[in-house]
């Protein structure tokens, strides 16, 4: 799996078109790094970029992006909207895929260092790099902002993290550090800036200093967009699962209600992780008691719901991270292959992909089967009375085959990392010591795997008992096919789970997996057999 670190810097310039491409180029010539996103704002005057790569490389990005700024803008005569205090004003890092935030913090020291040294400018370390609590939050560093510097940067609590605590009228300060993936939302309203700057006090998690606010992990401040002729309420969501999108959006329209203000959508600036729209979906659906199992759809729901594209168009594959940034690493993961291919490459002389992907796959295809066959059943005039019954049952099987996917590729990266364990060397005590530990950790993933194949399976054991009480019989071989593939895909879990299980040392684990696992196979040969009893019984 690649290593990927998003960095997500602001810089103060929103109008100028060429030295908007000259930072976009600065980070886009940079080995390593994929330039995702460039959000330009006029009203704000400033610039949201937002890149991955690995760790070093996006470090590296950050730095040319630095340096172009350095040349070309000049903040002694920067104005606009959005609070700010320097030329690069902030430059998060993000861990994205396989990345603690440890290794974040120590891009933004390695960033903070470097910029400080090579431009001489003052670096201020924010979020999980601060080493001031004081200095954990963004506007608590950036208060009084650009124009507060000079008297600031005298002050011995204000000194900064790197560099010196001198004013440069043509850079300001910048702020570094490593946080969570932040969603800049805003809220259109057709009212003033003043009705939308009371509405943000009123939910963001400061208040309005003599109390805080209701939304927890959220900033928030009220402008107005000349361009657009509207006012926003512009928001942070410092942790989505925290306080969620929709949360914000419906917490607004509250407000505004209250006030008599009409809300007329909302933007999302830069990218989103797609759980964010998925949250918001799952909560209108149950809102709404709405049947959408498609992720498109529901992304769909989502864009219409929060009137996401009310100012310009929202296109989920630029602005979905994860969209941009496929999980399959350097090399293409098994289920994007095609069937050829995969086919082909079980069948080729290497480990992987082995029994347990096959498995995965097989459970897979027949949780989709028993989708399938539920969806031949629901919305059709004949099988009317049985509506409410497929939008309860449908759902598991459409969760669990994107669930059992992921896990063709997972089971192959477990065996991997077992195989890597294996290569290390053992020639010291130390060594052997390392390199046992490391394989007992890796076949405990090779045995975690395809349990988790196993318990998934064994959850739609009841659903498809009662899908085949009611299926539409032109389904019925279908579904048979959905019981013998979730059987097939059981076994495999049991012989791999076995066969990993037999060199782990932990003899209280073996024993409580080879005991829930033999259990788990007994349960589906006779649910697989009740199920296709229950199909021959009934008639045409």
């Amino acid at each position: 799996m690649s290593r990927l670190v998003e960095c997500s810097p602001t810089f103060s310039e929103g109008n100028n078109q060429e030295v908007i491409d000259a930072i976009s180029q600065a980070v886009a010539q940079t080995p390593g790094c994929v330039l995702l996103d460039v959000d330009a704002g006029p009203s704000t005057n400033r610039t949201v970029y937002t890149f991955v790569g690995r760790p070093e490389d996006v470090v590296e990005g950050a730095l040319n992006a630095a340096r172009a700024a350095f040349r070309l803008i000049d903040m002694s005569k920067h104005k606009g909207e959005h609070p700010r205090m320097g030329a690069l004003d902030v430059c998060p890092f993000i861990p994205v895929r396989g990345v603690g935030m440890d290794e974040c913090v120590l891009c933004a020291q390695a960033f903070g260092q470097r910029l400080a040294e090579e431009l001489g400018v003052p670096v201020y370390l924010y979020g999980e790099a601060a080493r001031v609590a004081s200095r954990r939050t963004l506007p608590a560093i950036r208060a009084g902002e650009y124009e507060a510097l000079p008297e600031k940067l005298k002050q011995a609590e204000w000194a900064p993290d790197f560099g010196p605590s001198t004013f440069i009228p043509s850079w300001g300060a910048t702020v570094t550090g490593a946080r969570k993936f932040l969603i800049a939302f805003n809220i259109n309203l057709l009212s003033t800036k003043e009705q939308a700057h009371r509405i943000a006090l009123n939910l963001r998690e400061q208040g309005r200093g003599e109390g805080p606010g209701r939304l927890k992990k959220v900033q928030g401040i009220g402008w107005y967009l000349d361009e657009k002729n509207l006012a926003q309420v512009s928001t942070n969501l410092l942790d989505f699962e925290v306080t969620a999108l929709h949360t914000v959006y419906e917490e607004t329209c509250r407000e505004a209600q209250e006030l008599s203000l009409p809300v007329v959508g909302s933007q999302l600036v830069g990218l989103v992780p797609l759980k964010a729209l998925l949250d918001a979906a799952a909560f209108y659906c149950e809102k709404e008691n709405l049947f959408i199992l498609e992720e498109e759809h529901r992304i769909r729901l989502v864009v219409n719901r929060l009137g996401l594209d009310s100012l310009s168009p929202f296109n989920p594959k630029e602005r979905i991270i994860e969209y941009l940034v496929p999980d399959s690493g350097p090399e293409q993961s098994l289920v994007e292959k095609s069937l050829r291919a995969f086919v082909r490459e079980v069948g080729a002389r290497s480990a992987t992909p082995g029994g347990g992907s096959v498995a995965a796959a097989s459970a897979a295809m027949g949780a989709s089967l028993a989708c399938m066959a539920g969806l031949m059943t629901y919305g059709r005039r004949q099988f009317e009375h049985l509506d409410a019954t497929m939008r309860r049952l449908i759902p598991p099987f459409h969760a669990a085959s994107a669930r059992l996917t992921a896990l063709v590729d997972a089971d192959a990266q477990a065996f991997t990392a077992c195989l890597e364990a294996m290569k290390l060397p053992r020639s010291t005590p130390e060594e052997k010591d390392r390199r046992a530990a490391a394989l007992q950790k890796g076949l405990r993933q090779a045995v975690t795997v395809p349990l988790e194949l196993a318990e998934t399976v064994a959850s739609l054991w009841p659903a498809l008992r009662e899908l085949a009480l009611c299926v539409n019989l032109a389904c019925r071989s279908d579904l048979q096919v959905a019981a013998k593939a979730l059987e097939t895909g059981m076994f495999g879990a049991y012989f791999n789970v076995l066969i990993n299980l037999k060199d782990i040392s932990d003899e209280k684990f073996k024993d409580q997996i080879r005991q829930r696992i033999s259990s788990l196979l007994q349960e589906a040969k006779a649910q697989a057999a009740l199920v296709l009893d229950r199909l021959e019984e009934r008639q045409e």
